[in-house]
């Protein structure tokens, strides 16, 4: 079976140890990010979603245990595996807290480990969201039609100008994943890694535009709302107009 879609990312400050086992998954078709200490380890996770993550707990700059809870921020699902010298219970149960899928003292056996991924990913997977190959979209007043990138206000056909729109590719984007979401909080890390396939300050910026944007088409049905929430993301919501 074949691993190629499932990326990982390996944190681990020993360099040779860190190739070796990078090598070794490399070898059973996964495809491995390798950072050699903390901070680089949350900046590649930034920048890229992964399918499952293995730190080291002893690390410079930024120790495992830190690591995984600024991951847990961004992403409460993606598995985390902590490799590790420390055997000690305190540490062992520090790490399930901060919502490790597994913990594996060293020195381990490499072909263990692959079993555990592998057992990891395939209660991880989830099964494919009918909504990703939903192509038309039913809001308040609104339809849109995602192939097309046309959203169009209460059905008309007259004034056909101010009640119809050709979205930007980014702008259809960010709408189809607002209606996949809809009445439900649409991560921002999603939306970044997504859509501008990078999380940071800048595409954080970019994405604002975007999102008034939207917020200007919505505007003809006051049912209709896009909230922040802070620190975490975007709501469409709609209304009830009998509330």
């Amino acid at each position: 079976m074949s691993n190629t879609t499932h990326k990982i990312l390996l944190v681990e400050d020993d360099q040779n140890f860190g190739d070796v086992l990078r090598s070794y998954l490399e070898m059973h078709d996964y495809a491995v990010t390798l950072a050699t200490d903390g901070v680089q380890g949350i900046e590649a996770f930034k920048k890229s979603p992964y399918d499952l993550c293995i730190f080291d707990v002893m690390m410079p700059k930024k120790d495992g245990f830190t690591l995984a809870k600024e991951v847990r921020e961004r992403n409460q699902e993606v598995p985390i595996i902590f490799l590790t010298a420390k055997t000690m219970k305190e540490d062992v149960l520090h790490g399930f807290k901060l919502g490790a899928d597994d913990y594996i003292p060293k020195p381990f056996n490499s072909e263990e480990l692959l079993y555990r991924i592998q057992a990891i990913l395939k209660r991880s997977t989830k099964q494919p969201d009918p909504k990703d190959d939903q192509k038309e979209f039913l809001f308040g007043e609104y339809h849109f039609n995602y192939p097309l990138r046309i959203l169009t206000y209460n059905g008309t056909t007259d004034q056909q100008d101010e009640n119809q729109w050709k979205l930007s590719p980014k702008e259809a984007e960010l709408l189809r994943l607002f209606c996949k979401y809809l009445n439900d909080v649409m991560p921002r890390s999603e939306a970044l890694t997504k859509i501008w396939n990078e999380d940071n300050y800048f595409t954080a910026r970019s994405m604002d535009v975007f999102v008034t944007k939207l917020r200007k088409y919505l505007s003809k049905d006051p049912n209709i709302e896009i909230a922040n929430i802070h620190g975490n993301g975007f709501r469409l919501l709609i209304k009830d107009k009998n509330s």
